[in-house]
């Protein structure tokens, strides 16, 4: 069967986080986006492992709630500020790692996403011994990331590295970019939200789908492990170009910078002096081994999603998600087609046509096609989608250029059904 899986979401107890980030709105809002399992995250969190254990028990490792099933995840920040994400096969497993870890954490209780004072080599070992998985969490983002802080997975988990079997790619990088580096190739990437509020333009933007025997925890393992006929059959998410660090950027004007100019300036933004950011794509250059990216035969497709209600902005000319009208269009188009993903990628332009209004099925079309611009992301700003029903690939006087066309039609979801 195939499961529409989001790994890495963060509870109300973890910081920067919405208050309405508790189970029964995502479950809720799970089942309108289309995913059929999501990651319990912060299950080191003492508050939110009392809610786990309220959960209904679905399967082996697998819990429920409103016919939404979660899988136990957490995610824990090392002495380094490297993020890791941990998937973990019962309620008991992360009591274990809990205890394990609790002594070299000094927020472990207050924080969903604690921080812990060990290294990346150590973590694993305490991960191992509960019998979960580990692996860097948005490999590439310019805070908090493996590379950021390493050049290699081995610099970061020393002798524990042949342990890693997963990667998660970011909002902020894709296949395409990760494949140029030669040490994944036996990596098995994840897309994930990490999310950090319920509503559908934050979870299940990125996602997952599997192709598993069982909802189970071990068939869920055995996929990102590529053993006994599972596996990851698509990674979906953001086109990384939207991403807050694809470029390199400033982080407090945004302006764009070519990584020499970056150098050149000692990182400092010559228009109001403040931090350049390194962008995910330059860093990615930095790591490459290749000249053009090699995907290895397990490797599956990355399809490219944006979140639905920016596109209803965007077609409805409304600046914000939040307005009455574009909830209004978005739950009128989920309820009539039974998910967001739906509607994103498998509904006829024509039944959506007939279902909403302005621009909005000919935006959706044309995001299918990809016939739109990007306005890249960079410095910590979300980049922008540009729709335009004439030139597609005009500038738009900042230098460098800023926006991109993206072209080649996206095959629906649908078409990997098997």
């Amino acid at each position: 069967m195939l499961i529409d899986l989001d790994f890495h979401i963060h509870s109300k107890y973890s910081g920067g986080t919405s208050s309405n980030m508790n189970f029964e709105n995502i479950s809720r809002q799970a089942i309108l986006k289309g995913l059929h399992l999501v990651g319990t995250g912060d299950a080191l969190h003492p508050g939110w492992l009392k809610d786990i254990r309220k959960l209904g028990k679905f399967s082996d490792g697998i819990f429920e709630l409103n016919d939404c099933r979660f899988i136990i995840t957490t995610e824990v920040e090392d002495a380094q500020r490297v993020h890791h994400f941990i998937i973990l096969p019962e309620v008991s497993a992360a009591e274990c790692l809990r205890e394990a870890l609790k002594k070299h954490s000094a927020d472990i209780d207050k924080d969903g996403r604690p921080h812990v004072r060990l290294d990346g080599e150590e973590i694993a070992d305490r991960v191992d011994d509960a019998g979960g998985l580990i692996g860097p969490s948005h490999a590439f983002v310019p805070w908090t990331s493996i590379y950021k802080e390493y050049d290699s997975l081995r610099e970061c988990y020393g002798r524990n590295t042949g342990k890693i079997k997963f990667l998660e790619l970011g909002l902020s990088a894709d296949t395409e970019m990760a494949d140029y580096i030669k040490e994944l190739q036996d990596i098995t990437f994840l897309s994930n939200s990490d999310a950090h509020s319920p509503w559908p333009h934050r979870l299940g933007r990125e996602f997952n789908r599997l192709s598993v025997r069982d909802i189970t925890y071990e068939d869920i393992k055995d996929a990102i492990l590529r053993r006994k006929g599972n596996r990851v059959e698509l990674n979906v998410g953001f086109d990384p170009r939207l991403g807050k660090y694809h470029r390199t950027a400033c982080v407090n004007c945004y302006t764009l910078y070519e990584i020499e100019d970056a150098v050149r300036f000692r990182w400092r933004c010559p228009g109001c002096n403040k931090t350049l950011k390194k962008g995910v794509c330059d860093r990615i250059k930095e790591l490459a081994d290749y000249n053009e990216p090699r995907h290895p035969p397990h490797r599956p497709r990355y399809i490219r999603i944006a979140p639905l209600a920016e596109i209803l902005c965007s077609a409805l000319k409304i600046k914000t998600i939040y307005s009455v009208k574009i909830q209004d269009m978005w739950k009128k188009l989920v309820t009539r087609f039974g998910s967001e993903i739906a509607v994103l990628i498998d509904v006829p332009e024509e039944k959506i046509e007939a279902e909403s209004d302005g621009d909005v099925a000919w935006m959706i079309k044309a995001f299918r096609d990809g016939r739109f611009s990007i306005s890249y992301g960079g410095g910590g700003k979300y980049g922008e989608i540009i729709f335009d029903r004439g030139d597609a690939d005009r500038e738009n006087g900042t230098t460098p250029k800023q926006e991109e066309s993206y072209t080649g039609r996206q095959a629906s979801l649908d078409s990997f059904m098997r």
